[in-house]
């Protein structure tokens, strides 16, 4: 794997992530971490939370001061891949577009691999 992680964050969930991490009461050192796990109804899911723990396998990401930390084992799955956030009239949330994606749910969390 490269030592540049082609994994991407959008303007959106750049500011997102700011106003989340804004809002905690102690937001020092705080960052979203995205990872890729087993489960869901397409064989992977996404999980969002945030983290102060930055671990030996760990990427650290950052774009307009928002700091997202993803374990290499899900970097290879995000290869490629954009985290944005949706604000529609049915709800906001995370996404990731992700072009290793073969299929996902409605839900938007769930993925299969081709």
């Amino acid at each position: 794997m490269s030592d540049t992680p082609n994994f991407s964050i959008s303007a959106s969930a750049a500011a997102r992530i700011c106003e989340i991490i804004a809002a905690q009461p102690d937001p020092q050192g705080l960052a979203l971490r995205v990872a890729v796990l087993a489960g869901g109804c397409n064989g992977f899911q996404y999980q969002f939370k945030l983290d102060t723990t930055q671990n030996a396998d760990d990427h650290r990401l950052t774009r307009d001061g928002a700091d997202v930390i993803v374990d290499e084992t899900s970097l290879d799955l995000l290869e490629g891949a954009e985290l944005d956030f949706i604000d529609k009239l049915m709800g906001a949330h995370f996404t990731v577009t992700n072009p290793n994606a073969a299929s996902s749910c409605g839900c938007g969390t769930s993925f299969s691999l081709a």
